[in-house]
């Protein structure tokens, strides 16, 4: 049996094997069309009976390599980049739910995912029931309708930080036969792999810390293979029935589990909605990949020095962070993400939003985005800046508290960052 290859080798490694006298690095195929000798080879694409290239909107061989690694690193069967994050979530879930459909999805979630389920998704006649994340197995269950076709939760929920039960949700979800799709980007395929805790599907965006520079913008679906779409095919009649637009293919018969559910993504929902990622993208999301590991090291190492020294400080109401012994998540975080979590941290200052805006007008190295799980320290207050049109009741509603502050720890030395962090405090 082959010797499974470590993490680190996978990052470098995978999705890419030059031969005699090809790049060493990952190419980028920067062209929109592809060119046959005859149009009976370009058929045979077009029928699914041959695998190719013929048109970027579909299909690129960069694109492809970067999704194989990625693949390799989940320990999934195939994969595909999308334009963002979001275009990842929404292919995931459209891919097997559509009008008539129901979700089950986890209320901690990142808010532009939860408006693109309870708003958008409705709109196109998929409805929803939100749990909470840390409901009992007979709440869960209580959630699901015969018409429910998948569950959706983050590994680590963004901004809320509340790990999810991975096992206790996928068992539940297997249990009315239907898969847990997982977004996965803040603890990454480093510090946790869902498809080892029975997920089904794990979506990224990576824009976040697989990229880890900012910039470039994009999306992974990884299909763990595992799922049994043939089981239940009155349930998943798009992968188990034959498609017209396809001369009658059936996804499972011609792809199996492992492919089926990627291969109609791809040539049905990427075909139609066109949500790409770009071919230099995925060179720069490869690079970034390639340091994966060791910066996630000091992502979680500079967040667990700086969430220790938020809880000592006297002006700090309250931190949340996973890798803090008594967080509500500590065990879970522990039993999943043994090796760290993110380095993310949500925490609040006793004056409340005052003292919030205060602090954040003298941060010096903390700059000031709504982007997280980059190289460079971020922050946000949320209250003054993305749901500035909210009230304060509303975001406790939200859990987004008028307080709350989120801090996406980068890679600069942790002295540092501490430092500036206690000099905008005293400010306040």
């Amino acid at each position: 049996m082959e010797k499974k290859l470590h993490t680190e080798t996978l990052c470098i490694q995978a999705g890419y094997s030059p031969e005699n006298g090809q790049p060493r690095q990952i190419p980028i195929i920067q062209s929109t069309t592809f060119k046959y000798a005859t149009s009976e080879e370009m058929g045979k694409l077009f029928d699914l009976e041959a695998s190719g290239y013929f048109y970027s909107r579909l299909q690129n061989p960069t694109c492809d390599m970067v999704a194989a690694k990625i693949a390799a690193l989940e320990g999934g069967t195939a994969a595909m980049l999308t334009g963002s994050g979001q275009a990842a979530n929404f292919y995931a879930m459209f891919n097997i739910a559509s009008c008539g459909d129901h979700i089950v999805a986890s209320s901690a979630i990142y808010g532009g995912t939860f408006n693109l389920i309870a708003v958008t998704m409705k709109r196109m006649g998929i409805d929803v029931t939100f749990v909470d994340p840390d409901c009992t197995e007979e709440e869960l269950n209580a959630a699901f309708r015969a018409n429910t076709k998948l569950v959706f939760g983050e590994t680590i929920a963004n901004p809320a930080l509340t790990v999810l039960d991975i096992e206790k949700f996928a068992k539940v979800a297997h249990s009315h036969g239907v898969p847990l799709i997982i977004d996965n980007t803040f603890a990454t395929p480093v510090n946790c792999r869902p498809f080892e805790w029975g997920a089904d599907i794990v979506t990224h965006s990576t824009t976040k810390y697989m990229d880890g520079h900012g910039v470039a913008v994009g999306g992974c679906i990884v299909d763990s293979g595992k799922f049994d779409w043939t089981k239940y095919p009155d349930k998943f009649p798009g992968l188990c029935t034959p498609d017209d637009s396809y001369h009658g293919v059936t996804y499972t018969e011609r792809f199996g589990l492992a492919g089926a559910f990627i291969t109609k993504c791809t040539v049905q929902l990427m075909r139609d909605l066109g949500s790409i990622q770009s071919p230099q993208s995925a060179f720069y999301l490869n690079l970034g990949l390639e340091s994966l590991p060791f910066r996630m090291k000091q992502h979680c190492a500079n967040a667990q020095a700086i969430a220790e020294f938020l809880q000592e400080n006297p002006k700090v109401a309250w931190v949340k962070y996973c890798g803090l012994k008594g967080d509500k998540y500590y065990e879970l975080a522990r039993k999943y993400m043994p090796n760290g979590s993110c380095g993310v941290i949500s925490f609040g200052l006793k004056g409340g939003r005052q003292a919030a805006e205060v602090f954040m007008k003298h941060l010096k190295l903390g700059a000031i985005e709504t982007h997280v799980a980059d190289s460079r320290t971020c922050c946000l207050h949320p209250a003054s800046a993305t749901h500035r049109q909210m009230t304060d009741e509303q975001l406790d509603a939200a859990g987004v508290g008028a307080d709350l502050i989120r801090l996406s720890c980068g890679l600069e030395n942790a002295e540092d960052l501490i430092a500036d962090l206690k000099q905008a405090i005293e400010q306040v």
